[in-house]
C-alpha cells in the first residue's frame, strides 16, 4: 500500500520595497498644534510595501500585488502630486514578479489573488495574474470603478492601474457585504472587514500546522500603533466608524483563535518577519 505523504503549505514574504509619507496619513492628528505648541512638527516617515504567497497543495494563493514598477517617474502612473506625497522606492529585485521569479512562480501558476482593497500600494500588478480569480470587496470594486469612470487620476486608485486591468480581462469574484468567513482552501479564510480605511476591506485567516494562526489585516491596521488600545485611525480614512469596529474586531478574533495579527505597513514588525530570500513559514 503506498503511502500519500500530505504537503503542508509554505507561506513567503515578498519584499516589495519603501514607502514613505507625513505620519499624519498613518496616524491621524498624530500630533497636532496646541496652544502651547502651535507649530507642532510632522514627521515624514517610511514604511514597508509587502505581499504574501501562499503556496498551498490546493493551489497557489497571493494576497495584495503590490505598486506598479511603472508607478514613478515624469511618466509614471501615478499622479505627480502622488509621487511627492507618497514616494516609492524599491529595487528591481523588489518588483513583485521578480520576487516571485526568486521562487520559480510564474504570474500563470496563481490560482487566487485576494486584494486586500484597491489602492495603488496594494493592487499595482494585479493585471499580471490573468488566469487567477481576483478576490475583493464587491463595494471597493464598485467604487474604484467609479474612480475609474470619472476619470480620477488623483489619489489612492491609480486610473492606469485600472486601465490596464479592464484590458487585460481579469476574472473577477466580489465578497458582498453580508459574506464573511469564507473558506478558500483547507486551512484559509476570507476576512470581511468592510468599510473602513478604503470602501470595502477583506482580510486572510491563516492556520499554519506548524507557526499557527496568522491574521493577514492589511491596511485595516496599519500598525501596533495603529491597534492600540485606544484604535488610532489613519488619516486616509473612508469610514471613521466602520475602521473602529473593524479593528475590534480583529482584536477579538486574534485573541479568540490565538492568532499573530500582521499589520499593513509596521516597519518594525516587518524587521521581524521571514522574507522569502530567508525562507519560509509552515
Amino acid at each position: 500500500m503506498t503511502n500519500i505523504v500530505k504537503t503542508h503549505p509554505k507561506l513567503y514574504v515578498l519584499d516589495n520595497g519603501r514607502m514613505s509619507m507625513d505620519k499624519n496619513w498613518i496616524i491621524s492628528m498624530h500630533n497636532p498644534a496646541t496652544i502651547n505648541n502651535p507649530n507642532a512638527r510632522t514627521q515624514f516617515v517610511e514604511f514597508p510595501i509587502y505581499t504574501v504567497l501562499i503556496d498551498h497543495p490546493e493551489g497557489k494563493i497571493l494576497f495584495d500585488t503590490a505598486c506598479n514598477p511603472d508607478a514613478m517617474g515624469a511618466e509614471g502612473r501615478w499622479a505627480q502630486s502622488t509621487q511627492q506625497s507618497s514616494p516609492w522606492v524599491a529595487s528591481e529585485e523588489c518588483y513583485l514578479h521578480n520576487r516571485l521569479e526568486q521562487l520559480k512562480v510564474r504570474p500563470e501558476e496563481i490560482k487566487y489573488v485576494v486584494a486586500s482593497h484597491l489602492h495603488l500600494d496594494h493592487a499595482g500588478c494585479l493585471e499580471l495574474f490573468t488566469n487567477a480569480t481576483i478576490i475583493v470587496h464587491e463595494d471597493e470594486f464598485n467604487g474604484a470603478l467609479q474612480t475609474y469612470a470619472r476619470h480620477e487620476k488623483e489619489g489612492a486608485y491609480a486610473w492606469a492601474d485600472i486601465d490596464a486591468w479592464i484590458k487585460n480581462g481579469l476574472q473577477w469574484k466580489t465578497v458582498k457585504p453580508g459574506e464573511d468567513n469564507l473558506e478558500l482552501a483547507e486551512g484559509i479564510k476570507i476576512l470581511n472587514f468592510g468599510s473602513g480605511h478604503a470602501w470595502g476591506m477583506l482580510g486572510l485567516q491563516i492556520e499554519m500546522p506548524e507557526s499557527g494562526g496568522i491574521i493577514l489585516a492589511s491596511d485595516a491596521i496599519y500598525t501596533a500603533e495603529s491597534l492600540g488600545p485606544p484604535v488610532k485611525p489613519p488619516g486616509i480614512i473612508y469610514d471613521t466608524i466602520g475602521y473602529r469596529n473593524t479593528v475590534e474586531k480583529i482584536r477579538a478574533l486574534a485573541a479568540r483563535t490565538n492568532a499573530q495579527v500582521w499589520f499593513g505597513h509596521d516597519a518594525d514588525q516587518f524587521g521581524t518577519l521571514r522574507k522569502s530570500t530567508e525562507g519560509y513559514y509552515e
